[in-house]
């Protein structure tokens, strides 16, 4: 199995609904997100997914993030803004928007680092992962 990863960074507030304590306060973090793709096979050139390309992807999803209050964006104007959500978030626009490898290689994972010691992941189910 072949793994590649591309990490790139944004900053944005929140404020967690229903959260008792500091964190229902407006604040703000310089997240971190990681993209872990995941396939069998190398494309003819011998890669799992062009770089430039998914870092294209990443981008458009950050831009639509940066510097903004997630709370006002959808779909965190219902989901609470959580590091769980947000790379959920992430893990499904990706998901959406990477153009089908002809080799098989799919969006394996996410990882947002709210701080440098605080993470969430969201994974792609294995029982449906079909790689």
């Amino acid at each position: 199995m072949f793994e590649i990863a591309v990490e790139e960074s944004f900053a944005a507030g929140h404020a967690l609904r229903g959260y008792k304590g500091k964190c229902e306060n407006v604040h703000g973090h310089n997240y971190k997100v990681r993209i872990v793709l995941v396939g069998e096979k190398l494309n003819q050139v011998g890669l799992l997914y062009d770089f430039v390309e998914l870092k294209k992807n990443i981008a458009e999803v950050i831009r639509s993030l940066d510097h903004k209050f997630l709370n006002d964006i959808p779909p965190f104007t219902e989901l609470n803004p959580s590091a769980e959500n947000i790379a959920k978030y992430f893990y499904d626009e990706l998901d959406r928007r990477l153009a089908p490898s002809a080799n098989g290689s799919i969006v394996h994972q996410v990882t947002i680092f709210e701080t440098d010691t605080t993470t969430a992941t969201y994974r792609r189910d294995p029982t449906t992962q079909g790689v």
